[in-house]
């Protein structure tokens, strides 16, 4: 006798089994699985390789032993006390931007689509910059924030900025084009906004400023890392657990409300979570360009999936900054760069590079 369709086996899906897990199923491709294991194998090489650097040089060997609670106590002192809070400040910090860049860019179905480009950073950073600059008013409110508050303030100014950008960009829908066009406007108008408050304000308050506004790594403490870490565990799980209306919004909006997705809702949400992340990201080390836009076409084109792969993304984008900070303060000796120079340096030619395919995608 034929077996009919409803015969078939139910739990076979093109071919594959999918994993069940209480309610939630799926199926269970390898490649996207090996794209985030080797992503940490890299992040964990130059996680141990940032840690090691310093006056006082600590073999990849000795950082392991001391990281699993052996090493002798001046390499705990100087790994768990002194350099501990830098690299997980930079591991957070990236995987931050790259999983709100790759919640971006699937919700706006882009790849220029990114919290830098479309002005979050730079809102971030000018209220940051705002409060820097006038915090030297003694007894001022600004000055109190300046010493206490600055990662709630570039926290709120991402927040106002990412608000701004899909209001204005909102025509019954959010059109990718269009949005981008709008945070490239938007980042413009911050960014003019953050080189007037260094022109109005003092000279050393500036000179602050502009350190933070590079992208730096210097100096960050526990007090960086905590609120990221916090952010991070908070949104990743929440984020994930939402990821499957990322498949759906690939289509256009009809076709999503033909599947019964709440979509301003889902987008609404996805949205908020990137800038949040972005903001934080932002509030610790200053903005650092192009990590978010990148980080999540390299997982995309590694994962060889149809959306940038969350996971992969962030894994990716904590590997990207830990490794352009070692090259920060290798590459020319004693003297050591902000990391947000290197990744400038590493991401303006990816960024020609998508405008150039994506001029070449409409021609055709």
């Amino acid at each position: 006798m034929t077996a009919t369709v409803q015969d078939r086996p139910a739990e076979r899906v093109a071919g594959r089994r999918p994993l069940r897990i209480g309610p939630f199923s799926g199926v269970l491709r390898m490649r996207p699985l090996l794209a985030l294991a080797g992503g940490l194998v890299v992040l964990l090489a130059v996680f141990v390789l940032d840690v090691g650097i310093g006056e006082y040089q600590i073999s990849p060997p000795e950082v392991l032993s001391t990281l699993f609670g052996g090493g002798d106590r001046a390499q705990s002192i100087i790994i768990w006390e002194l350099r501990m809070p830098r690299g997980l400040t930079a591991l957070f910090v990236g995987a931050a931007l790259g999983l709100a860049g790759a919640i971006m860019q699937a919700l706006a179905r882009n790849p220029l689509a990114s919290p830098d480009m479309l002005g979050i950073t730079w809102g971030a950073g000018c209220a940051a910059v705002a409060v820097i600059v006038f915090a030297g008013t003694a007894g001022s409110l600004a000055g109190a924030l300046s010493d206490y508050g600055l990662p709630v303030v570039a926290l709120v100014g991402g927040l106002v900025t990412g608000i701004a950008v899909y209001l204005l960009a909102y025509r019954r829908g959010v059109d990718s084009y269009r949005l981008v066009l709008v945070g490239v406007g938007v980042s413009a108008l911050a960014g003019n906004a953050v080189y007037w408050l260094l022109t109005v304000g003092d000279v050393n308050d500036a000179g602050r400023a502009m350190v933070w506004l590079t992208g730096s790594l210097n100096a960050r403490g526990w007090e960086h890392v905590v609120p990221t870490g916090i952010a991070l565990a908070v949104l990743v799980p929440l984020t994930l657990v939402g990821a499957h209306v990322l498949g759906a919004l690939q289509f256009d909006d009809d076709t999503v409300r033909g599947l019964g997705v709440r979509m301003d809702l889902a987008r609404g949400f996805l949205l908020f979570a990137s800038v949040v992340l972005a903001s934080i990201a932002t509030a610790a080390a200053g903005p650092i360009q192009f990590v978010a836009l990148a980080t999540p076409q390299i997982a995309l084109r590694v994962a060889r999936t149809s959306r940038p792969p969350l996971l992969t993304s962030a894994v990716l984008g904590a590997a990207l900054v830990v490794g352009s900070d070692v090259i920060a303060r290798t590459a020319f000796g004693t003297l050591e760069l902000p990391v947000g120079i290197v990744t400038a340096i590493l991401g303006a030619p990816y960024l020609i590079y998508l405008l150039v395919r994506r001029y070449r995608e409409v021609r055709a």
